[in-house]
């Protein structure tokens, strides 16, 4: 589809452009990018008429924001529980919560994912094909993590079915304020605050630390949470859920 080749254009040629340029944070340039790409394929393609479901009245915004935001940590809290359940790991008190790393790389890096992947691009292909847009936005979502660091099979797979859920979290209202707050808090729940490796991410300072050990297919190992059997079975019933009501609100 030609939007999609124009938005995906212009979205690598503001990368490479702010790579070129030495732009200090690298999160910072992604969201940048996307940004751009969205305002300029939107303007050339639908004459800045795409209801892109971000710029919505505070009213909309921040209900599902805080409903997102507890969703994703309820999600990372239970499967956490989980895993100290089922091996020897536990959490201790930690440096604190890291407010700098939080502005500079995870909120950035959850809009910027969900504009990339829950954005205009997905946005077109849903209204083309729902689940098409669903499966292959996934798929790509879960290929782009395969260079992060101690990636495994079951990770990617769970990475997957992160990318069908908040999907289906953008369906759920037809706006991104939901999969935003889902997606941050999941990522700052998992490891600011629960010390866990985000995606093979260590993040610089943690609420609580992780300490103890067990099979990796029940930790995820040092890619993180994520990682784990039980991150499987959270995000299935998740899943379930999010297409329960996504249905039932169609009816």
């Amino acid at each position: 589809m030609a939007p999609l080749a124009l938005f995906v254009s212009f979205y690598v040629a503001t990368l490479i452009l702010l790579t070129w340029l030495r732009f200090p944070f690298i999160q910072w340039t992604g969201l940048i990018s996307v940004s751009v790409a969205t305002a300029v394929t939107a303007a050339l393609w639908d004459r800045g008429r795409w209801p892109l479901g971000l710029f919505v009245p505070p009213r909309l915004a921040v209900p599902e924001l805080l409903f997102g935001s507890a969703f994703g940590a309820a999600l990372i809290a239970m499967c956490a529980a989980l895993v100290m359940l089922s091996t020897a790991v536990w959490h201790e008190r930690g440096a604190g919560f890291p407010w700098r790393e939080v502005l500079i790389v995870y909120l950035p890096a959850a809009v910027h994912e969900e504009l990339l992947f829950r954005g205009y691009a997905f946005q077109k292909l849903h209204r083309w094909h729902r689940g098409f847009a669903l499966v292959f936005v996934a798929l790509v979502f879960a290929a782009l993590h395969m260079g992060n660091s101690a990636v495994s099979w079951l990770g990617l797979a769970n990475i997957f079915l992160g990318g069908l859920l908040l999907g289906l979290a953008y369906e759920r209202y037809g706006r991104l304020w939901f999969p935003i707050g889902l997606h941050l808090a999941w990522n700052v729940t998992s490891g600011p605050i629960l010390g866990h490796e985000v995606s093979g991410y260590d993040s610089m300072a943690t609420v609580f630390v992780e300490r103890g050990s067990g099979p990796a297919f029940l930790t995820g190992g040092e890619f993180g949470i994520e990682g784990s059997v039980w991150m499987t079975l959270t995000e299935l019933a998740a899943i379930a859920l999010l297409w329960r009501r996504n249905v039932v609100s169609r009816m």
